[in-house]
């Protein structure tokens, strides 16, 4: 089924409409496949035809609309013609409509109305007025609405029919791209299950694929891992990842920050303590390690611990043995230790800060998590997964990026990485409301401002610009690339507009339009010539 409404939104659409509402006179209106009107039961619907208008505010306006409607459907069902132009209430009036074909299936049509023929008398436009008259319409509205309706030439109509007809196919092509969109994402989620993604990491990159098959590897080993990135790359993922997949999986998996806790408390944390053993510690209390015993244990920022923290863990993982606070007699457990950092652990050791021997211990196997940035082919991805998890949660329609908002999205630095990333899609849902396009407007005003300090690097930087002029106005500038790209698309795909349209991810029609406006028609050109 077609969003009519965000149709009616596109901006070639509404361009196109401001052409025929300016050229001829006529208003541009849309009907579904079963022939139900859209828009135009609002009561600030902007006509362009004064007839129309003063058809449309008298009682019996829809009906009569309705009928024309009815009946342009009978003919489209009897005949397999994309158009067909058809004689409305008003005897000497006509219309003009054009099927949307999606798919093969006939989806809805578009229509301009209202004109008359270039053969229309003088009697013949009375015959209107008086018809109109029996409707309930004045004789000097009626005249006056008659008097501003155009006479369609053979010329005029074939001009106008061209018109209506980029307006269905811009229609056809952008429920196609919907479909495919949501095709793919239906794609997305096959392929997260497998080459894509492990356990709950998304990414199709390299360097994440690289990340998958180590995790493979190791996670069926009793090993101790240490996971190295930057803050909001995961870390805490990968070590569940492990976990999940690992035999120990049906046991706890347990996580601590190692930074939330002062020294004493953190000790009391990871190892427990008994009663009585300082104030305030009123019965005996597990600690993280006992309770996870047999499964997994995961250190974050295992960095941000003391000397004398370290010395204690390091213990545990070379023994298997620990002293809750204020026991007397070690006690033993079994865990599966995964340590995190952002830090620069080797620096640490030169600075005496953190324990060569505990760095050895825990950094049997190395995870090395890649920025977001480092990985910028997995941002669409990303913004595809969160962006459908986040309107399912809200019970919403799945909303979708336009193409200048994936733009800026890439171009962005993203220092949070992959959690920044998730914070501003579901930021996004939220602004957009029952908005289903998420447009650049939305977007935070860090991403707006990386964007504009970073124009292209996302696309190839300097040598995407070679040959355009970077001097002057940013205007003439983007203009100037936009007629060389156009230009040089052309010739390599020998003029075929369908083709440049999908390599430059714009549609036919505003190709065709941006053709016209540059006059980068070697057809046109040689007509001019000719004449």
């Amino acid at each position: 089924m077609i969003d009519w409404k965000s149709i009616k939104e596109l901006h070639v659409n509404k361009k196109l409409e401001q052409i025929i509402g300016g050229w001829y006179g006529l208003d541009i209106f849309y009907a579904d496949e079963q022939g139900r009107v859209q828009f135009l039961t609002q009561t600030d619907y902007p006509y362009k035809s004064p007839f129309f208008k003063l058809q449309m505010s008298q009682s019996f306006g829809h009906d009569w609309l309705e009928s024309d409607v009815e009946k342009v459907f009978e003919t489209f069902a009897a005949k397999d013609d994309q158009w067909c132009e058809w004689e409305s209430f008003f005897p000497g009036t006509f219309g003009y409509a054009h099927k949307v074909i999606v798919d093969g299936e006939l989806q809805g049509a578009i229509f301009a109305y209202p004109y008359l023929k270039e053969t229309c008398s003088s009697e013949d436009l009375e015959k209107i007025v008086h018809k109109m008259k029996e409707c309930g319409v004045s004789e000097d509205d009626a005249k006056v609405a008659v008097s501003k309706m155009k006479k369609f030439s053979e010329k005029d109509f074939s001009k106008m029919r061209e018109l209506v007809g980029i307006v269905a196919d811009e229609v056809s092509t952008f429920h196609s791209e919907i479909s495919k969109r949501e095709a793919r994402i239906m794609d997305l989620n096959s392929e997260l299950g497998n080459k894509y993604r492990y356990h709950n990491l998304i990414g199709k990159s390299k360097k994440m694929q690289q990340v998958y098959h180590l995790l493979s590897k190791v996670s069926n080993s009793e090993s101790t891992i240490l996971i190295q990135g930057e803050n909001g790359t995961g870390k805490e993922m990968v070590a569940k990842a492990i976990h999940y997949n690992s035999p120990r999986k049906d046991s706890l998996f347990m996580a601590v920050n190692c930074s939330a806790f002062n020294d004493n408390l953190l000790d009391s944390e990871l190892f427990g303590h008994v009663k009585g053993s300082f104030t305030g510690a009123i019965k005996d209390k597990k600690g993280v390690f006992e309770v996870a015993n047999g499964g997994t244990l995961f250190l974050d920022e295992i960095g941000d611990t003391t000397p004398s923290m370290q010395v204690k863990l390091l213990r545990i993982l070379q023994e298997g043995t620990y002293m809750p606070v204020g026991a007397t007699t070690p006690k033993k457990v079994n865990v599966r230790v995964v340590a995190a950092t952002n830090k620069n652990l080797k620096e640490m050791i030169a600075k005496g800060e953190f324990r060569e021997d505990l760095y050895y211990r825990i950094n049997v196997i190395n995870v090395a998590l890649p920025s977001l940035k480092e990985r910028t082919e997995d941002i669409p991805i990303l913004m595809d997964f969160f962006i459908q998890k986040r309107c399912e949660e809200s019970g919403l329609p799945l909303k979708t990026f336009s193409k200048k908002c994936l733009e800026k999205m890439l171009d962005h630095a993203w220092p949070g990485n992959v959690r920044e990333l998730q914070n501003e899609v579901e930021r996004l849902v939220v602004l957009a409301g029952e908005e289903k396009m998420i447009t650049p407007d939305m977007l935070s005003a860090r991403i707006l401002e990386a964007g504009e300090a970073n124009p292209g690097s996302g696309h190839g930087g300097s040598s995407f610009l070679k040959g355009v002029n970077t001097n002057g106005s940013l205007k003439d500038a983007l203009e100037e690339l936009e007629i060389l790209m156009i230009r040089e698309g052309l010739k390599r795909c020998a003029f075929n507009k369908s083709k440049l349209a999908k390599e430059l991810g714009i549609s036919r029609a505003g190709l065709i339009m941006k053709v016209d406006k540059y006059g980068l028609d070697k057809r046109a050109q040689k007509r001019a010539v000719g004449e």
